[in-house]
């Protein structure tokens, strides 16, 4: 796990920062325990740019391969944890020193140990000029972490330095929650709870399937997956794409693909009839920008780029550097998302701009009970091929991380803790 620090922006101003705000403790500086993905990484760093801490972030990357003796190791530890937190065994989550089997642990927890130490140097001297001034506390440290790879890691920094930190663990843990102060979670990770959810998995596997409990008061809902298109990433993006994106032809529609899921699974069949569609409202744009994702399958990148390829009004992105995802959230007057990627189309509802989407009907379990939410607000519409994409509409932009962050201030405040910058 090799840690990497973010610049951080000129300091202004002489003087040792005030660690103590009316008898407030403060948490200034925080840490991202990243599993190395995309996605996950977004959601962790977009929270901490919600709460203001951007510019005093490191991120430590979970290197942990995901095969072999790794892969056996993660899920019999998993295993160990789910037996031992079940009702039947305890009545409340066990101290994780307390599980059998330390030495498969502490493979698990030996990263969380360098973190917590991290956590543990509270004091450090001050050079201002010629000035030195006298150590001071840096007061507590947030940690926010994302992904299964990185539950056993936050939750060993929150028992190694448990009055030095506060934890935030994004996506669901599974099983003992209370190992961290805060949970982020979407609503339909519950889904499994809910009548319709209880019907589409078999009782003998019920209560393997996360969660298993009623959330707790640790636990902070969100409607889709978080990220950082918030409004100051999208102006910027506006203003660094402007020269190649604000001349074409409007209306500008985006059209992102992802790819088939355990959750949305679906062939090149969906790839004809988005062909067929996008073909059928070519003559309401102006142009059309249409990217894919690290899972779309080959047959599928074949297929619209043969079909779509030649096209006078078409910009198929090639997925080579420079990125323009954020271009295109930014300057796009419609979108077209297919169903299975939560996160693609977070980031586009945070926009209030109009999204059509195409294949939700081969999509089940959470992932249904999600469209649906998405649906109820008034953000996405199917894509049927028969729109007219000079038509517009709108609605209150989804801003997950903003609403997140509020709740984390309330609840920090209520501990005595609160952030600086």
């Amino acid at each position: 796990m090799k840690p990497i620090r973010l610049p951080e922006p000129p300091s202004g101003g002489m003087g040792v920062p005030d660690i103590f705000e009316g008898g407030v403790d403060v948490i200034r500086r925080a840490i991202v325990i990243s599993n190395g993905t995309t996605a996950a990484e977004n959601q962790s760093v977009g929270l901490v740019r919600a709460l203001g801490l951007a510019d005093k972030l490191s991120i430590y990357r979970v290197t942990r391969q995901r095969w072999g003796v790794n892969e056996w190791l993660h899920w019999l530890s998993r295993l160990i944890r789910q037996i031992f937190t079940d009702s039947r065994f305890a009545n409340s989550p066990p101290d994780m020193k307390s599980f059998p089997f330390p030495g498969l642990l502490s493979i698990l927890e030996e990263d969380g140990e360098k973190i917590a130490s991290i956590a543990s140097e509270t004091y450090k001297t001050v050079l201002k000029g010629k000035l030195i001034f006298p150590p001071f506390r840096e007061g507590p440290l947030l940690i926010v972490a994302c992904g299964h790879h990185t539950v056993s890691i936050a939750s060993s920094v929150k028992h190694l330095a448990s009055e030095k930190v506060f934890v935030i663990q994004v996506q669901h843990p599974r099983s003992c929650l209370d190992r961290f102060d805060l949970v982020v979670t979407p609503r339909h990770d519950y889904y499994a709870l809910t009548a319709s959810g209880q019907q589409e998995i078999p009782r003998i596997f019920r209560r393997w399937i996360t969660p298993q409990d009623p959330p707790g008061s640790n636990v902070v809902f969100t409607i889709g997956a978080l990220h950082q298109a918030d409004s100051t990433a999208l102006r910027l993006a506006a203003n660094a794409w402007h020269d190649e994106l604000a001349p074409l032809p409007k209306p500008l529609l985006v059209v992102n693909i992802g790819g088939p899921t355990r959750n949305c699974k679906y062939s090149s069949d969906l790839a004809t009839q988005l062909v067929g569609s996008l073909e059928n409202v070519l003559a309401s744009c102006g142009s059309v920008i249409v990217s894919f994702s690290r899972r779309t399958p080959k047959k599928v990148f074949d297929i619209v780029k043969r079909d779509l390829g030649g096209h006078p009004k078409i910009y198929i992105w090639d997925g080579e550097d420079p990125n323009l995802h954020m271009g295109q959230l930014a300057w796009a007057d419609a979108f077209v998302i297919t169903a299975d990627s939560i996160s693609m189309l977070s980031e586009a509802c945070s926009t209030g701009k109009p999204i059509y989407v195409i294949g939700s009907e081969h999509c089940k379990w959470k992932f249904s009970a999600f469209h649906k939410t998405l649906r109820e607000r008034g953000a996405v519409r199917p894509f049927t091929g028969f729109e007219d994409m000079s038509n517009t509409w709108s609605y209150p932009p989804l801003n997950d991380a903003a609403e997140v962050a509020a709740q984390v201030r309330d609840i920090l405040a209520k501990r005595g803790l609160a952030l600086g910058h």
